[in-house]
């Protein structure tokens, strides 16, 4: 037993004991599927907070022999596995988080590992081994005398390769990884490789030590998908038990689609249940300069891809030219796909299209362009607080100068001579809405589609439901007739008691002179 060599249960026991636990002890069946065979290397690199070290201190609960997990594991949905106690703490286990020999140990981060590693053998063997021969060789004698082959759990693998420039040092982490992995010795002891990232596997030339794991990625992770983040099922189970309305939550953190399942940050989302309040809990664990680093990159058309995505749009992405390394960026489509597998985009493997995946993440995009180069961009999105309290109150003309504002400022991006293209800028001038607000496009209602229906949420307050409807060269009051005549807000009926009719036009004469109408007007349920 020790804190690297057959380490405890403690992790596992403290999030079996959190007031917020989600079974994904299944994770356990698939290893066990794969344990001892030519596919026992696993790579999963997902962006943080989605469950990854949650998984490495499960894997050590199950597998290490430093404990005894038998109760631990009782009632959760492995222990319906007729063999779920075959490989229960029969291994030995080795578990490294690399980030924290990196904070303290840059220079020589390789000989202390080895060095903390090899102090917990000989807790448990003394001198019975001779620590000076090669690291693989060590780890042999330690299975020849146990007869217990290795299962090794690497959280943070990719800390080196991500912020490390020294060629040197990468090459020698990279080489005792291989000692680990690939070495002729661990083809004898390695039961099982599973390491954890944020970037998948960088390929480097005349380095080989990781290309036999299976990598799994915010792009595709098939069979392990829900293993990682909350399903949509577990996040209804949540939203039930913790009496939060679901569709709130829905808009705040779903979004992530990967292999077509719809996923959760399960960090977010347990931090809105405990403190019973939809928030950017994304912004308090990760850094907006990575947003700043990629958007801002002078690629052609990379502006106007952001721009279309925070309109609430698709951009097509090949993210297979990427090099898995942030320092070697060259082109939009790495810029993009780089921000995907930090988590700050989704991905629609389907479509091959990338966009702002929630709520959450769209305000880190807001407030990360507060605070780069995209003044006028930020500018803008700072008033739409504004805008929605102007909107409610009925000040139609400030409401229309606002819009008029907005389509100004996004005129160079967004083309601007439609209903549609009203409507985009529309989506970027209310963009902070979402907040208190599910807004559907296109909306069936009465006798036709509403374009735009605001239907509060639960923690909306008083904010009452909206009917905007959009016209070009015509004229406001046309915008409001036509929702009275389809009875667009009828479909809101049972939302709210008060409803405002939006009528927006946009008129362009010959002049190509921008203007913006607006009529506001208020229905009440009677």
């Amino acid at each position: 037993m020790g804190i690297y060599f057959n380490p405890t249960n403690e992790s596992f026991t403290k999030d079996r004991n959190y007031e917020i636990y989600v079974d994904k002890t299944e994770l356990i069946t698939y290893l066990n599927k794969v344990i001892c065979t030519p596919r026992n290397c696993l790579s999963v690199s997902h962006a943080r907070r989605f469950g990854k070290s949650h998984a490495a201190g499960m894997i050590d609960a199950y597998y290490s022999l430093g404990c005894d997990s038998s109760n631990l594991f009782d009632n959760t949905k492995i222990a319906a596995n007729a063999d779920y106690k075959k490989y229960m703490n029969k291994y030995n286990v080795i578990h490294l988080d690399i980030s924290s020999f990196w904070d303290d140990f840059k220079d020589n981060l390789v000989e202390k590992i080895k060095e903390y590693i090899i102090d917990d053998f000989k807790k448990s063997f003394n001198d019975e081994i001779d620590y000076s021969k090669k690291f693989s060789v060590i780890l042999m004698s330690v299975y020849q005398k146990t007869t217990i082959p290795f299962v090794i759990i690497i959280d943070e693998w990719d800390c080196v390769i991500r912020n490390s420039d020294d060629k040197e040092l990468v090459h020698s982490y990279l080489q005792f990884l291989h000692s680990l992995f690939k070495s002729e010795e661990s083809k004898a002891f390695l039961a099982l490789g599973y390491i954890t990232g944020i970037l998948p596997i960088k390929k480097i030339k005349d380095e080989s030590a990781l290309n036999n794991f299976r990598e799994y990625t915010m792009l595709k992770s098939k069979p392990i998908t829900k293993y990682y983040g909350f399903t949509e099922e577990e996040v209804k189970e949540l939203c039930k038990k913790y009496d939060m309305d679901f569709d709130s939550v829905k808009a705040w953190y779903n979004g992530y689609l990967i292999d077509g399942v719809h996923m959760y940050n399960p960090n977010s989302v347990t931090q809105a249940m405990i403190d019973q309040d939809c928030d950017s809990y994304w912004r308090n664990t990760s850094s907006f300069s990575s947003i700043n680093t990629f958007i801002t990159m002078n690629y052609a058309g990379l502006k106007d891809d952001i721009m279309t995505m925070l309109a609430g749009g698709k951009v097509r992405v090949n993210p297979y030219t990427f090099q898995n390394d942030f320092s070697t960026i060259a082109s939009k489509d790495d810029a993009l796909t780089a921000l995907i597998h930090l988590g700050y985009l989704g991905y629609d493997l389907d479509r091959k299209k990338a966009f702002i995946p929630n709520y959450e993440v769209a305000t880190a995009f807001e407030s990360a362009l507060q605070t780069g180069e995209w003044n006028e961009i930020a500018k803008a999105i700072s008033t739409c607080d504004e805008l929605l309290d102007e909107t409610i109150d009925g000040n139609a003309q400030r409401v229309a100068e606002l819009i008029e504002q907005a389509h100004d400022t996004y005129t160079s991006v967004l083309k601007y001579n439609d209903e549609n293209s009203l409507s985009c800028v529309l989506t970027m001038a209310y963009f902070t809405a979402p907040g208190y607000y599910n807004i559907v496009r296109e909306m069936p209602a009465g006798k036709g589609f509403a374009d735009f229906a605001f239907i509060p949420r639960s923690n909306a307050g008083f904010r009452p439901a909206m009917i905007v409807e959009l016209k070009y060269n015509q004229s406001a009051e046309t915008a409001i007739k036509q929702i009275k005549e389809k009875k667009y807000h009828g479909a809101l009926s049972g939302y709210s008691d008060k409803i405002l009719l939006v009528g927006i036009n946009y008129d362009m004469d010959g002049s190509d002179k921008k203007h913006h109408t607006c009529v506001i007007e208020e229905w009440r349920n009677s």
